[in-house]
């Protein structure tokens, strides 16, 4: 029997249709990390090395005692972690609105999840 991995039939049509645009999109990008393999950020423990997909919503120069640091909130419709690449000013294809997939390690600092310096993977630009 198939998993069932998100709304399906006429009452996921009626859900989908009264579901604001936001609810939608989280619930998209949650099925597609899933099918990816990929874990919700949800459920990821601190400390853990995870492989996590979701959609760039911001992307920033931090600098970090002198140092650059380009950080980037990634977003997986369960939750977000900010990626955080230091000694690095920009990186190319790594914008708002980017899809990617990033492996690491997470931690929290000051009440939020960050992995620094992940491995990444862009995902074609068509599937933004």
């Amino acid at each position: 029997m198939e998993e069932n991995t998100g709304r399906r039939g006429i009452w996921g049509a009626i859900t989908r249709w009264v579901a604001s645009d936001e609810e939608v999109e989280a619930e998209e990008l949650r099925d597609d990390a899933r099918e990816a393999g990929c874990q919700p950020l949800a459920d990821v423990q601190d400390r853990t090395t995870v492989r996590v997909r979701g959609v760039l919503q911001s992307v920033t120069l931090q600098p970090r005692l002198g140092t650059p640091a380009l950080e980037a909130d990634l977003y997986d419709g369960s939750g977000a972690v900010t990626l955080v690449w230091l000694g690095r000013r920009r990186i190319a294809g790594i914008s708002c609105g980017r899809r990617l997939v990033a492996t690491g390690r997470v931690a929290t600092l000051d009440g939020r999840r960050v992995m620094y310096n992940p491995r990444y993977e862009l995902l074609p630009a068509g599937m933004e």
